[in-house]
């Protein structure tokens, strides 16, 4: 693949990775409730999924589910009801008053509740739209005639750029000062992406 052709699908899929949104919400939200090894199981278990719906695009299968209304609006509303779950799970979120001594207990029970390689993956799983972004992207770069070759560097190079985006993220967001004021204001982070998450649910559904 020619190197200026592959800084051009880096640069579009850097810019895709860094739009707001369900994924970005929910890898900060189990980085801080989880600790950074959530954050990064989150990080790269939706890295897989992004990878793994590129995958199915260079092997046309994403032709498929485009052209499926049933496979695609039943992709669609699972990935709805997903955030619509963590969104309700998030707002039943209740403040506690924990003291400074039981402070680490509190949030290693918490961390309990957080599972990043399920929650990473299903985000960007269960968007179906991944597959039109790629169709739309890929087309731009290869043709039926594309080598194995050319199709892995534009599968690696997607699935690493998101993988490592959040990742970056989950660093950011598990150390420093702010942690510490983001943890004390917990209960309203929950609130907060509980109602960002059920609003991006009914924006899916109406859409």
């Amino acid at each position: 693949m020619e190197f200026h052709l592959w800084l051009s699908l880096a640069f579009i899929c850097v810019m895709g990775a860094l739009s707001p949104g369900p994924s970005l919400a929910v890898v900060v939200k189990n980085t801080l409730f989880g600790g950074a090894h959530q954050g990064y199981a989150t990080a790269i278990s939706h890295g897989a999924g992004v990878a793994l719906y590129a995958t199915l695009t260079a092997l046309g299968i994403g032709v498929i589910i485009v052209q499926s209304p049933l496979l695609f609006s039943v992709i669609k509303y699972a990935g709805a009801a997903f955030l619509l779950y963590l969104g309700i799970k998030a707002l039943m979120s209740k403040k506690q008053n924990v003291e400074l001594t039981n402070e680490h207990q509190h949030h290693a029970n918490k961390a309990q509740d957080i599972n990043g390689w399920r929650d990473g993956f299903l985000i960007s799983f269960l968007n179906p739209k991944l597959a039109i972004f790629f169709l739309a992207l890929f087309s731009q770069f290869v043709d039926a005639s594309a080598s194995t070759e050319k199709k892995v560097i534009m599968i690696a190079t997607v699935g690493t750029i998101d993988t490592l985006w959040y990742i970056l993220v989950a660093f950011m967001f598990s150390r420093g000062p702010i942690l510490d004021k983001l943890k004390r204001n917990s209960h309203i982070i929950d609130k907060i992406t509980g109602s960002f998450l059920i609003l991006l649910a009914a924006r899916v559904v109406v859409n």
